[in-house]
């Protein structure tokens, strides 16, 4: 869990530091741009480590679904935000690929760190 109140702040802090270096122009832009890879890198972190920790040979298995579903979460996100929202297309899309690639490394540095402690897969062993 701490992990994920890292990720949830590192891009909190990135928000606010881009939104004050484009002097608000892009504000809407930027957030939208973050919200959905941050809510989907947190739901995959949570998932990837708890199948780890407590059964790490269904970990593939989890993985897998959680492609599937970010494959429509992503599809489906980007369509009504550019649909439905007052978002200039380009910041947004910058916004949010910047925030998909920042992310999904972040992501991936966890997941080699869990793998080389095998010792945290100890029920109780969440690293808080």
């Amino acid at each position: 869990m701490t992990e994920a109140r890292w990720i949830a702040g590192v891009s909190a802090a990135s928000w606010l530091v881009a939104t004050a270096a484009t002097r608000g122009a892009f504000t809407a832009e930027l957030l939208f741009g973050m919200l959905a890879p941050l809510v989907a890198v947190i739901a995959s972190w949570l998932a990837a480590e708890r199948a780890y920790r407590l059964h790490p040979e269904r970990l593939t298995a989890t993985m897998i679904a959680s492609f599937a579903a970010k494959v429509v979460f992503f599809g489906a996100y980007v369509t009504l935000t550019l649909t439905s929202f007052p978002v200039r297309p380009i910041p947004f899309i910058v916004s949010f690929t910047g925030y998909f690639i920042g992310l999904y490394v972040i992501e991936a540095i966890y997941l080699h760190r869990l793998f080389r402690n095998p010792s945290a897969r100890l029920p109780g062993a969440w690293g808080m």
